[in-house]
């Protein structure tokens, strides 16, 4: 009996050699998922974009200034004129966090006095938010309590006496309660739609070749790029009334608030469909069977919008090579959209950015499946 099992296992085992399909799913995908989940999960975040608002000029708040910019967790991206530009900045998301220096802050810290900084922190991200308070209130103070030792030092004051005289006065724009709520709903949307889009599509035209009928289509007169419209519209009107589900539960169910136009977001979530179900139908093109496809469409869907793409890990805390790499989520453009419509309510002049590339991964997505399809012909 045990070298009939023995002959069956090493019959066994060289198929799974001999399968470089099985082999690659053996060694790469766990090293793949590692990597992944390794530099992905990372909640530190570094290099926050921050802009300030100095009405002091004056030395003091240059040499305030020039500490923040040489930490490594702000990069300091835009020298702000008027308290009018915050708006803009924020919802276009140039910044997520805006410093405002009042005026007299070097001449109240010169003479004993607690001036006021205001941090306004972009809460439509909750994570990076409270993240980022924590790193501005601790820069602060730690600047603080150095301006305070040197200011004792040239008093001639006793080191017990330092105490910190800025008074620190954060303040979170969007989501001021810091709900959490606020900031998945949203993503988990657009995590859920690129899934249910591309699992939709990825069965239609290997479901066609497994059942035979693939033939039928090769033969009639119907060219490739109608045979991939057709295939994607009813998958469209489908997902659609899945967009207008999800938006009523995440609305009604969980109370995140849409500050911005309805019409817009349905624009938008079509856009977005377009891109997911052309990757689905590009899987269908490329897979030979149904199983291959679906596993394919899980892959390479939920396991990128879930990491990749902003919806819980900061992208500015991942290595440079994943940040590139989330360029081609669609799930990440689709999040931005949604917070900020959602939280921000910001309209076509800011969302225009985010809408484009979801336009083009669907137009190629859907011309190489009908180029793939013709060459099988």
């Amino acid at each position: 009996m045990m070298t009939r099992i023995v002959a069956v296992m090493r019959k066994e085992f060289i198929h799974i050699l001999r399968d470089v399909r099985t082999m690659a799913v053996v060694v790469i995908l766990p090293v793949l998922m590692l990597i992944l989940y390794g530099y992905a999960i990372n909640m530190d975040v570094r290099h926050l974009r921050t802009a300030v608002l100095d009405y002091d000029m004056s030395s003091t708040s240059r040499d305030f200034i020039r500490s923040l910019q040489h930490n490594e967790y702000f990069d300091v991206v835009r020298y702000l004129d008027t308290h009018r530009q915050i708006d803009d900045l924020l919802n276009r998301g140039e910044a997520k966090l805006i410093l405002v220096i009042p005026r007299g802050f070097g001449r109240d810290l010169a003479s004993g006095r607690a001036p006021q900084v205001q941090a306004l922190v972009d809460g439509s991200d909750s994570t990076t938010a409270t993240i980022a308070q924590g790193y501005v209130s601790g820069f602060v103070q730690a600047f603080s309590v150095e301006y305070a030792r040197q200011f004792a030092m040239r008093k001639g004051l006793p080191a017990e006496r330092i105490v910190a005289p800025i008074d620190f006065r954060p303040r979170i724009w969007y989501n001021p309660e810091m709900n959490s709520t606020y900031f998945i709903v949203p993503g988990l949307i657009a995590v859920i739609l690129q899934m249910l889009a591309a699992l939709l599509t990825s069965l239609t035209i290997v479901r066609e070749r497994e059942r035979g009928t693939i033939e039928q289509l090769v033969v009639s007169p119907i060219m490739p790029h109608e045979l991939m419209i057709g295939k994607v519209i009813p998958y469209v009107l489908i997902a659609y009334a899945d967009v207008l589900l999800v938006l009523a539960v995440g609305r009604w169910l969980f109370d995140v608030p849409l500050r911005g136009s309805v019409v817009l977001l349905l624009v938008h979530s079509g856009v977005f469909l377009l891109s997911s179900l052309g990757i689905g139908l590009l899987i269908s093109v490329v897979a030979r069977t149904q199983l291959v496809a679906f596993i394919a469409a899980m892959l390479g869907t939920m396991l990128p919008s879930v990491l990749l793409s902003g919806f819980v890990f900061p992208i500015s805390a991942m290595p440079k090579v994943l940040q590139v790499l989330t360029y081609l989520i669609p799930a990440r453009y689709f999040i931005v959209i949604l917070r900020g419509i959602f939280l921000k309510g910001v309209g076509p002049e800011v969302l225009w950015r985010y809408a484009l590339p979801l336009v083009l991964f669907g137009v190629i997505a859907v011309g190489i499946s009908a180029v793939r399809f013709q060459k099988r012909l």
